[in-house]
């Protein structure tokens, strides 16, 4: 089994941001011409999550609001009172959606379906810089 290990910076606006990770991943990925692999995306941070959808208007508006129903963030959390930090809600969606996705390469392809894209979404009530690791093993 070999690994590689490559990363980048994402900066975002926080507040539910999406930012489509697609190209990168594929330019990480298709710069080590392999046939067959797993490749794993992962974003560093309690804030941040990792995810696929389909990166289009319509789902970048309903996702938001579907977070705020389910982690609203106008409700005091036990984690504000400890940091005073405002960021509670964040941290309960980043925890709800995960941080980290694999995706198999078969015969050199990205196996994305056709309206899936990889995904990163920053929770936080701040812009940020979110470091994202891609590894590969093969």
């Amino acid at each position: 089994m070999t690994l590689i290990n490559e990363n980048f910076t994402v900066h975002t606006k926080g507040n539910t941001d999406i930012v489509d990770l697609t190209p990168q991943i594929r330019n990480v990925v298709y710069n080590h011409r392999l046939q067959n692999a797993v490749v794993y995306i992962y974003a560093q941070g309690s804030t941040v999550s990792v995810t696929n959808i389909e990166f289009e208007p319509g789902l970048l508006v309903d996702f938001p609001e579907v977070m705020e129903k389910l982690a609203p963030s106008n409700v005091d959390y036990h984690h504000d009172e400890m940091w005073h930090d405002g960021n509670g809600y964040a941290h309960i969606r980043a925890s709800i959606v995960g941080n980290s996705i694999h995706v198999p390469l078969i015969d050199g392809v990205l196996q994305l379906g056709q309206w899936q894209q990889v995904v990163l979404i920053d929770f936080d009530n701040k812009a940020r810089a979110r470091k994202v690791n891609v590894q590969i093993v093969y």
